[in-house]
């Protein structure tokens, strides 16, 4: 299994923008065959927070989403849009 998270901080008159293509990212991504879980999520208290959540198979399959045109097309129109974008990944601490 592969996870990760990413921290968003979007740029204030950017939030419905920014949103609109990371669900649209997001909806694609998990009609992929080693996508397992992919959300996005909203501070509620201030939409400029954002996360995105993903969990895939193993690393090879983020590795094909990080080759698609959906996922070029959001690194391209929807990244721009941010302050700062911080990614982690984790692993189980136990198989």
């Amino acid at each position: 299994m592969f996870v990760l998270s990413v921290d968003l901080r979007i740029k204030p008159e950017n939030v419905e923008s920014f949103l609109a293509g990371a669900l649209e990212n997001a909806a694609h991504s998990r009609k992929e065959p080693g996508c397992r879980q992919f959300d996005v999520l909203v501070d509620p208290e201030d939409r400029s927070r954002a996360m995105l959540y993903e969990v895939y198979a193993d690393e090879k399959a983020f590795s094909a989403h990080q080759q698609t045109a959906h996922f070029k097309k959001y690194l391209a129109e929807a990244v721009p849009l941010l302050a700062s974008r911080m990614r982690h990944v984790w692993k189980r601490a136990a198989p």
